[in-house]
């Protein structure tokens, strides 16, 4: 595979970040949608931090996003805060201010159903990596971490595609980001409990940071695919398979009706404020 340099990145302000719930679908050419077309695949480009993970260029109507899967992650090859440089750093060649992204959660809120639908607006971070960041001299607030418009735009098109069924549509959440691969033992669990956290997964942290240090607006859409450890019951495998293969499509849908209906202006959000010039000077970082 042809590694391609930074100045052959197309540019586009939109990008779709695939996770676990999209991953056993060709996105965007197995939903069929006469909106879409892939003009690229296939693409590899180099970065800072090594090849980029596999991205697509794809046409929406009159919009062009790029998208990879996995949140960039390779498993046994590229670690995930060094998949998330990599990503973001292409997106911010790009010059991307629109990103969704999706994955798989485990509900720890006891009224969280399998197969509802979270639109996480806050997160609390127990990942253990750091120091992933772009390089950036700027001071990030996450007073607002993601996007307001961003998130009314999943939203509606979340409650579009169940509309009819008895699955719950949430634009409000916290999501508990945690290292993984494993799952999280039952005191761990029972601890986020009482933190006040609705979900749990591996992926919001670090994209919300770099996000917003590349100056773009954020939004995701999670599916529970599980009960935490210790919430209600055990989860099953099978029900983990089901739901990952006969959901891929409603996500998938989702992200991209949402995307239709996104306008690149960031005024209405202000989150392109909400990253400050450092106030350390160069004097102080050179000792």
């Amino acid at each position: 595979m042809t590694i391609l340099a930074a100045d052959q990145i197309p540019k586009t302000p939109y990008a779709i970040i695939g996770g676990s719930s999209t991953l056993s679908l060709s996105f965007p050419e197995d939903l069929e949608r006469d909106d879409t077309e892939v003009l690229a695949s296939q693409l590899v480009f180099q970065t800072p931090y090594g090849p980029s993970p596999i991205f697509k260029y794809v046409q929406l109507d009159n919009k062009t996003f790029l998208t990879c899967k996995m949140h960039g992650w390779r498993p046994n090859e590229v670690k995930r805060g060094v998949a998330s440089q990599q990503l973001f750093w292409v997106l911010q060649q790009a010059g991307v201010k629109k990103i969704y992204a999706e994955g798989g959660v485990g509900s720890v809120n006891h009224l969280l159903e399998l197969r509802d639908l979270v639109i996480p607006h806050d997160y609390i971070d127990r990942s253990l990596r750091t120091d992933i960041d772009l390089g950036g001299s700027y001071l990030l607030v996450m007073r607002q971490p993601v996007c307001p418009t961003g998130v009314e735009a999943l939203y509606h098109a979340a409650k579009e595609a169940v509309a009819g069924s008895d699955r719950h549509v949430f634009k409000r959440g916290v999501y508990m980001n945690t290292d993984g691969r494993h799952f999280e033992s039952v005191a761990e669990v029972d601890a986020f409990r009482r933190d006040l956290v609705d979900m749990v997964g591996q992926s919001m942290c670090p994209e919300v940071y770099l996000a917003r240090e590349i100056g773009a607006c954020y939004a995701r859409i999670d599916m529970v695919v599980n009960f935490a450890e210790g919430i209600r019951k055990e989860w099953e495998h099978k029900d983990l398979s089901d739901i990952f293969y006969k959901e891929a499509k409603t996500i998938a849908n989702i992200l991209l009706n949402a995307l239709k209906e996104t306008h690149d202006d960031q005024e209405a959000c202000g989150c392109h404020l909400l990253r400050k010039k450092t106030l350390l000077k160069d004097e102080y970082r050179e000792q």
